[in-house]
């Protein structure tokens, strides 16, 4: 094989690589749109949703809650360490508490929701797919977007705020727990540097990006689950790629909203 033939191939995969990603790109833009629809119909299914809150929500609140208390103890252990060499470790509590309440607390909740729920939601319609229980659904006359991956995409767009509120206040009291204990700083002063430098826009503008993440976590996960073929071996190639691809999108995401709020 010429070196000139090498380099046509590879041009070659690079364009099959590069059709089949804005093919993908498409067909994602569809499914989000059909959710979009489905939301407006009559009938909108009000349990199925409340059950996946419960299991996107409630279930993920564990794991959320232990991330977000060991990364604020960590937090404010390295940040005492660094502001003591200038005088300055009394203030760690408002170090810690607005990098929890603008980028830690949404996004690590993000990346622990989209490692738990994102693979559990590929993995069970997937399941279906490859068992054609999707197909079954369409035959009966039934819309399977509005049957299961609207309440997904719904619950996880509502929970994911809520568990974000909740890993900003446990990573802020994680924070406490070493600075009273390594620092020796009150507790009483911690507080009332994190109420004084955390604004309410802080907060508002971490959580307003849950929203986002909630979003992309489950629709990554659905469509990766309706993509699904090749049976059980498919299903275990789809949970992986759909983990890492939401986990990158959130983090593509969060520059790009951190962005725009900023100049806003």
């Amino acid at each position: 094989m010429s070196a000139g033939e090498s380099v046509q191939q590879r041009i070659e995969v690079l364009g099959d690589r590069v059709l089949d990603l804005v093919d993908r790109s498409g067909r994602f833009c569809l499914l989000a749109a059909a959710v979009a629809r489905s939301a407006r119909r009559r009938r909108f299914p009000w349990r199925e949703t409340l059950r996946q809150f419960e299991a996107i929500g409630t279930f993920s609140l564990p794991i959320v809650l232990i991330t977000a208390v060991f990364t604020g103890m960590v937090l404010s252990l390295q940040t005492g360490i660094a502001l003591e060499r200038f005088g300055a470790k009394l203030y760690v509590g408002s170090v810690v508490g607005l990098a929890l309440a603008r980028e830690l607390g949404p996004v690590l909740t993000a990346l622990m929701v989209g490692g738990r729920v994102g693979a559990g939601i590929t993995a069970e319609i997937g399941a279906m797919q490859v068992t054609e229980q999707v197909d079954a659904i369409r035959s009966m006359g039934a819309d399977p977007v509005q049957k299961l991956v609207l309440p997904r995409v719904v619950a996880a767009t509502l929970a994911l705020p809520l568990l974000t509120i909740f890993a900003d206040v446990l990573g802020a009291l994680g924070g406490l727990a070493i600075a009273t204990s390594q620092f020796h700083i009150s507790a009483n002063f911690y507080l009332d540097t994190v109420y004084w430098a955390v604004t309410i826009p802080d907060v508002l503008s971490g959580i307003a990006k849950t929203f986002v993440f909630g979003w992309i976590i489950a629709m990554v996960g659905c469509f990766m689950a309706l993509e699904t073929t090749g049976g059980t071996v498919g299903v275990g190639r789809a949970t992986t790629t759909a983990v890492v691809v939401a986990s990158i999108a959130v983090l593509i995401a969060d520059f790009f909203l951190t962005k725009a709020m900023l100049i806003l």
